[in-house]
């Protein structure tokens, strides 16, 4: 069985969890713009990252088999200075129209201020102009309000409901976003969020049209692992493999793309250098002259 987690900050992660997330089955990752533990203070910072996330961690990903591909965003976290928002959203496009960008996101709300629906509409603007799906994150805190209030938004300005994945659902959310048409994407953590156990009630309660299951793995107790095993958990509670495989790879390819997405026919090959010395090569080409 072929797996593809749609949500997972490898920026947050090490190599070896590279090398098990291949071993247990991952060929292809989405990797979300996303906070870094802390407020960034300067717009540099943020490009500095998304050149991060298109560059380095494609290939570091490539080094151990699995397809890297990622979505480009203002956290709604950062959306409250504004200051700081204005000059990212400013260098948004730059970095959105580039191959490898198969989404804006990860976008939408965290506290439910006036400054992060302000950049959640402005980037909701910059999706429609560049015709690309739309990832969006919902609050840990007031979920239900902040869920609705997303759905609202992109209701208002005309967004096709199958172009927007609203993340971070839970038993709270998932009817609704499901009912209203659009795709439920539910994070599995070992014990915030959504256990496996509980991820199975609610395939048994929705089964898998539109429904999508991810890591998110970042900073926090996270396991890069919970697709497979969310997976495994599955089919012991009863679900078919071909159930279990739309699940986990059909679904995210049928929301990001296929030619989007643009996966390697044979997979990603490993690189069978060391992979201190392929990193080299690549900090090399990046190197400022004269340095």
């Amino acid at each position: 069985m072929r797996f593809l987690d749609p949500h997972i900050h490898c920026y947050s992660r090490v190599t070896d969890d590279y090398e098990a997330m291949f071993l247990a089955g991952l060929r292809a990752v989405v990797e979300p713009s996303f906070w870094l533990g802390q407020p960034r203070t300067t717009a540099g910072t943020f490009r500095d990252y998304f050149s991060s996330i298109l560059e380095f961690e494609r290939s570091r990903a490539a080094d151990f088999g699995i397809t890297h591909r990622c979505t480009i965003g203002l956290n709604p976290k950062e959306a409250n200075n504004e200051r700081l928002a204005d000059e990212v959203l400013e260098m948004l496009p730059e970095f959105a129209s580039r191959h490898g960008v198969v989404a804006i996101g990860e976008l939408g709300y965290d506290a439910i201020t006036p400054a992060e629906e302000r950049a959640y509409v402005k980037q909701i603007e910059l999706a429609q102009k560049l015709q690309l799906p739309i990832m969006v994150h919902t609050p840990h805190r007031d979920k239900h309000r902040g869920t609705m209030r997303s759905m609202d938004v992109l209701v208002d300005m005309g967004v096709d409901p199958a172009t927007v994945v609203i993340d971070h659902s839970t038993e709270e959310t998932t009817r609704e976003i499901l009912e209203r048409g659009f795709w439920a994407g539910h994070t599995v953590y070992p014990q915030t969020k959504l256990t496996s156990e509980r991820f199975v009630n609610l395939y048994h309660d929705h089964g898998v049209e539109r429904m999508l299951i991810n890591s998110s793995a970042d900073w926090g107790k996270a396991d890069p692992l919970s697709v497979p095993k969310t997976a495994a958990l599955l089919e012991r509670r009863g679900a078919s493999p071909e159930r279990v495989q739309k699940l986990v790879w059909d679904n995210p390819v049928a929301f990001f793309g296929a030619k989007r997405l643009d996966l390697p026919t044979a997979g990603e090959q490993p690189d069978p250098e060391p992979t201190s010395a392929t990193h080299s090569r690549i900090r090399d080409e990046h190197r400022p002259a004269g340095r």
